[in-house]
């Protein structure tokens, strides 16, 4: 078996059984794996990685780097590289070791790797710039941003997102300020229209 089909078969595997727990205890070239993975996976930058593609490249290109330990757990456990079986029990010990590890940056990119096409599709997110104007409470906050006519649009600040903490001061430290708004489509219920309405939900902000 060629080296991209092998990590093709280990990285199916090893999305799969992402929610495993035990298994048998690994041998040493099993260990270096595990730690080594996590390490790489670790030193990624998840905020370049939004879709499943992207999360598979990222991974294989993590994996790929230690193919001569994937030859030594082979060896350890007496498989060939061209048994499709064994590679796949490989890749199911791969993966509940990094769970059981407790990988963080791992289970991240696994999320991200089971992604389905219509999750991606949904959470697709636009941007949008403009001249803030206020931030308005209707129940939810929501950032007023006019357009160069000066029309107005709002999205909804509705959790966390990197810098939000420089709009939560009163006055608004940015009002005026040009600002660029990553959004997606939501539907939420709006408790003052006592209904499901779709708004665009703040993903992040950046001053111009």
């Amino acid at each position: 078996m060629k080296l991209f089909s092998t990590l093709l078969l280990l990285l199916s595997v090893i999305t799969c059984t992402a929610q495993a727990q035990t298994q048998a205890t690994p041998g040493p070239a099993e260990r270096r794996m595990v730690d080594s993975l996590c390490s790489a996976i670790s030193r990624l930058d998840m905020s370049k990685i939004k879709t499943s593609e992207e999360a598979n490249e990222a991974f294989m290109n993590c994996f790929s780097n230690y193919y001569d330990i994937l030859m030594q757990i082979a060896d350890e456990k007496s498989a060939s590289l061209e048994d499709d079986a064994a590679m796949q029990a490989i890749g199911l010990e791969i993966g509940k070791e990094l769970m059981r590890h407790n990988c963080s940056s791992f289970i991240k990119l696994s999320v991200l790797m089971s992604k389905s096409k219509s999750e991606e599709k949904t959470l697709a997110t636009s941007t949008t710039q403009g001249t803030l104007k206020r931030i308005e409470n209707k129940g939810f906050n929501y950032f007023i941003v006019a357009d160069a006519q000066g029309n107005e649009k709002s999205f909804l600040w509705l959790q966390q997102f990197a810098g939000s903490e420089k709009f939560m001061g009163l006055p608004v430290t940015y009002a005026g300020k040009k600002i660029a708004i990553q959004w997606h489509e939501l539907e939420v219920y709006l408790p003052q229209a006592k209904g499901y309405y779709t708004v665009k939900e703040v993903v992040s902000i950046t001053v111009l």
